[in-house]
Formats: C-alpha cells, structure tokens, sequence
C-alpha cells in the first residue's frame, strides 16, 4: 500500500513542502531515501518507542520511504510526526481520507508526546499558501503558528491525540488568535525608560537623533559614566513595530527556536547585545545547519556591542558588509542562504586601556600611543560605517543627586515617531528604503544637499579632520535627519554643524585633545 503524508523542511527563510510516501508489501526490509540527515535516520527508534506507549506496533513488512524532493537535503527531528502517521496509515491503522488535507510536523518524545519544533511560524505561512486545511504542530508551537489567519491549526500533546483526530475518534478545536488585536495589546511599554537618566543630555540627544534617522551610533567614555544604561533604554525611543515588521522578525526568532512557549508575535523591537567572547559564526549566522546570527536576531531592533574593542577584530571586521548592505548571505559547499539584518549597531567602549582618558575626577596612566593602539583595535572601514560618534563625560555629583527625573522616553518617542513620519512620506515610492540612515547616493543629493554655506561648512571640516567620502555622505544623512526633528523641509547650516560634531573620533589629534 503506498500512502502520502505532507510536512516541510525549513532553509533560511525559505520552506520547501515535503511529501512523504511510504510503501509498504510483504518482507522484513526498512529503507528510507531523501536525504534525510543523522536526526532523521535516528527517527525509526524514536517511532518505534512512541507507537509502543500508544499501545500501537511497528509495522511489519518491506517497508520504502521516500522523501520527497529527494534531492534537498532534510534537517532535524520535526519529520518524526509526519513519518510515524505515514507508517500507520499504511498499515491501515489510520485512514487516509485525511492525509491530504494536513501538513503536519513534530519531533517524538520516547513516550509518544510531541516535542517543540523550530520555524513553525514560517511552516504555518507555506502551508496556507499551498492551501492545506490546516496545520497540526506540537502543543508549545500551537499559539506562533496560530498567528496565521485563514488556516486551521491544532496543537497536539501525543502521537495518540493525532491519531484519534485523524480517525475522527475525538474532535478538536483549532486554535484561533486575532493577530492584530494579539499585535496591539502586547506593545507595553518597556520598563527601561530615559527617566531614570540624570544629567548627559548631549548623549540623550545623540541617542534621539539615531533612533529617529536609524543612525549606527557609538558611546565612549570611562567606566561608570552610564553608556550601558543608556544603551538598554534605546529600544524605549524607537517607533513601534509595524504588523509587518514584527511577522518577519517574528520568522526569524521562530527559525532559531528563540521564541517562548507562549509568544506568538514580538511585538517590541529586538535589543541583542551578545559578549565580546561571541564567535563569527554566532554572529552573522551559518553553521552545519544553518542558523540566523545575532545580526539577524536584531533585525528590526538594535545590536548592541559593549566593550567594542574587547571584540575579536576578525569578528567586526564581518559586520561591514551587513552595515551597508542589510542583509547577509552565507555560501558554504551545501548552502547559500540570505537572512535579513537591517538593524541599529549601537557600540560603547573606553577611551583608552585604564579606562580613565579624559576623565576630570581619575587619572589616566596611558601614553599617547597606548590610547591610540587600543583604537586602533577598531578599523577605519568599520568605524567609517557608524554615523554618529559621541564621547560621554561622567555625570558630576550634583546632577546625580537631583531629584527630579530626567525626560520621560515616551516624550523623546513622540519626536522621533513625528520625524519618521516625514521620512516615510518623503519614501513612500522608494522601494527598501525606509528611513534617512538607508539612503542612497542619489537620495542623499536628492533630499540632503546643502546650500553653499553648508558645503563650505563641510569643506572646512573633511580638510581639517581628513574625513572620507563615505563619512561626508553620513554627515549628510545626520544632518537630514536633525534638520527632519526641527521639522525643517531643507538641511541648514545649524544642522550640519551638529552633525559635524558627531564624528569626534574621526579627528586626527584625537588621542592628543583628549575628549
């Protein structure tokens, strides 16, 4: 008897539809082809033991499973669910009237309970584009695939339960979620807020200025003077997510298995701030299966890098391309996958070994070519790529002790959400391009050129602080920006000065001024 059962296997962002077709005859053989890797191979002892506590046996006979495209690779344990249904059904345990309609997915426990999945999400939006009925996944997925509207979706807890729903020996109620209501209700307030900060309100404003242009940014000052707590309160500014932007974030989460047992949409920007320990792999994704990386984690949100020349320089040194390109590609022998990256970088680090340069109340034991080997730590390519360069000073006791708070973060927000406004509007009909800080060479000229007094401004300060054509071009950006909060329809000389002094660490005599 030959009997088809459809599941799907996750590659990057892509899903590809898996048909499994067994056969069965008489004999005493078992063979499997399709690519299928080490988990898969290792399933027929996992089906065996879970038939077992379902008081249900293996099937006896000559037994040919084939997966289907048998020339793409298969990964993972989540064909467990799909198999084990597909070898009842051709042992007549199970009906088939209907197989067709379901895709179905889920690793076996020993004990026949079904396991949590990784990409459910992404599984649930192929299956309602192949027009399934609906989705049978384990119980911990149910609520991330529910998110998808027009498709029937059952959380499953046993092999049993599937099989009783497959013989209609037990109803079950698909699980339904209201997804822009589910959107809505959960974008909370974060409970990190700008408040908390006294004092620095030229790095607050620094802060304000990247968040509304969604600007890469970089703090340095010396320990203590708050670059940590003011970086974790970024994601506290920024605009909401849209519906959109959280599915596709949401994607990405669900195909690393970073989501909870009871999320079913992120609906606050992203906030990753791996170790300076973390490896390249880790970082950008890949791996021998390929995994998104923490630049792909913080799509839609913020990387953030404490301690910056703490980290392997080989390690930044990736971030280049993902900077300007916003989305990484990783080739290996067997794959090429491209996962989204389009995220804030925001770095914080010291200004030199001791920590202590430029610090008013401690005295800092470095040389001139001590504080400069420490920046050199942090290529020129890489450094090239951060718009807005801010040194922060520690705060002196009597700004600390004041006992009024500083400037709510829902305030600063409903600036930046006005300015984003306008850079919306202003790229309504520019495909990919969502804010100032993604434009291109021609947008810049388009809607940031300055007047003749601005470009003699910006002469001056590339011929003084020996600033590259990619850094004039992000000057330009800031500045549009700046010019997009003073609700200003052009880039004026006021503008461009601040955005000037945004690029402190591009000055030659940096290590010799001090901060």
């Amino acid at each position: 008897m030959l009997v088809k059962t459809y599941c799907a296997a996750v590659n990057g962002l892509e899903v590809t539809t898996i048909t499994i077709e067994v056969s069965m005859r008489q004999g005493v053989l078992f063979r499997m082809s399709g690519l299928g890797d080490a988990a898969v191979k290792e399933s027929r002892d996992r089906i065996a033991s879970a038939l077992q506590q379902c008081g249900k046996r293996f099937p006896i006979g000559d037994i040919t499973i084939n997966m289907a495209p048998a020339d793409l690779r298969k990964e993972g344990s989540s064909f467990d669910l799909p198999l084990a249904i597909g070898l009842l059904a051709a042992a007549t345990e199970i009906t088939d009237a209907h197989l067709s309609k379901y895709m179905m997915v889920g690793e076996l426990s020993l004990d026949g309970s079904l396991q949590p999945i990784k990409g459910a999400l992404p599984i649930a939006i192929k299956a309602r584009a192949e027009h399934f009925k609906g989705l049978i996944v384990p119980k911990q997925n149910v609520r991330e695939a529910a998110v998808v509207d027009t498709l029937e979706v059952y959380g499953m807890e046993t092999l049993n339960d599937v099989i009783q729903f497959l013989n209609d020996q037990q109803t079950f109620e698909p699980t339904v979620i209201d997804t822009r209501k589910e959107f809505y209700e959960h974008q909370a307030k974060s409970d990190l807020d700008y408040a908390d900060v006294r004092g620095q309100e030229s790095v607050k404003r620094a802060l304000e200025v990247a968040a509304a242009g969604g600007h890469n940014l970089i703090m340095i000052g010396p320990p203590g003077s708050g670059k940590s707590m003011m970086a974790k309160r970024l994601p506290s500014i920024l605009p909401p997510l849209s519906l959109a932007e959280s599915l596709e974030t949401t994607q990405i989460h669900s195909i690393a298995g970073k989501l909870g047992k009871d999320v079913s949409l992120i609906t606050q920007r992203p906030f990753r701030a791996p170790h300076h320990t973390i490896s390249e792999v880790a970082l950008v994704g890949g791996g021998a299966s390929p995994m998104p990386g923490e630049i792909s984690l913080a799509h839609n949100g913020v990387l953030f890098c404490d301690e910056l020349p703490e980290f392997n320089k080989h390690t930044l040194e990736v971030l280049r391309q993902p900077l300007e390109d916003r989305q990484i590609t990783i080739s290996r022998a067997k794959y090429t996958i491209t996962y989204p990256c389009s995220f804030m970088f925001v770095a914080s680090m010291n200004p030199c070994p001791c920590g202590y340069y430029g610090d008013p109340t401690h005295h800092c034991v470095c040389t001139p070519g001590q504080i400069q080997h420490y920046m050199n730590k942090i290529s020129g390519p890489l450094m090239d790529r951060i718009d807005i360069q801010c040194s922060i000073t520690p705060v002196p006791f009597n700004e600390i002790s004041k006992a009024q708070p500083g400037e709510p973060s829902s305030e600063i927000r409903k600036r930046v959400i006005a300015a984003r406004q306008i850079q919306t509007e202003r790229f309504k009909g520019v495909r990919g391009v969502h804010c100032n800080a993604q434009m291109t060479e021609r947008l810049v000229h388009q809607y940031a050129e300055p007047d003749a007094e601005g470009l003699a401004l910006l002469k001056e300060a590339m011929e003084r602080m020996s600033l590259s054509a990619r850094a004039y071009t992000r000057i330009l950006k800031v500045a549009r920006t700046i010019a997009d909060l003073a609700a200003s329809p052009t880039v004026r000389t006021e503008h461009l000065f601040e955005a000037i002094n945004y690029r402190q660490l591009d000055r030659a005599d940096w290590a010799e001024r001090g901060l």
